[in-house]
């Protein structure tokens, strides 16, 4: 049997809308603290910047797995859209290339409201399912035998 890794997991989060942010932020460490996790965290200015972060933290090799955490709401311009495909293009091309233990949390809304209800731990906690997400992730890749 493969011993348990004593890495912490990385949250990395992008405190665009504070309000948001920080129930993401609650649910992933209520779900890291009840799996008995070890977890540091992580600012970022912005959704767009969580996969180069993420990429600097997989090199330094301090971590076993990661989570997004972030907020975009749906504005008058195209730049939501450019900002929702590339930081989840960025995370999936990270764990598809570095086979790293990646929870994506970035929310990806149309009004406030929306992402209120998917933040709320009451509700969609979201921020748990994206720490969930990790840790299972991690999991498997002990499975196959592969450190972090």
């Amino acid at each position: 049997m493969t011993a348990p890794n004593t890495k912490p997991f990385l949250i990395v989060t992008a405190p665009y809308y504070t309000e948001i942010s920080a129930m993401l932020l609650a649910g992933a460490q209520d779900a890291f603290t009840k799996a008995g996790v070890a977890f540091e965290t992580l600012e970022v200015p912005g959704a767009l910047e969580i996969p180069a972060a993420i990429n600097l933290a997989i090199a330094s090799n301090r971590y076993q797995g990661f989570v997004a955490l972030g907020c975009v709401i749906r504005g008058d311009t195209s730049h939501y859209d450019i900002v929702i495909n590339e930081s989840a293009r960025g995370l999936q091309t990270l764990a598809l290339r570095t086979q790293a233990a990646i929870g994506n949390g970035i929310l990806t809304c149309e009004t406030m409201e929306q992402a209120i209800l998917r933040a709320d731990k009451a509700q969609g906690d979201k921020g748990g399912e994206a720490a969930h997400a990790a840790l299972r992730i991690a999991e498997i890749r002990q499975m196959f035998g592969l450190s972090a």
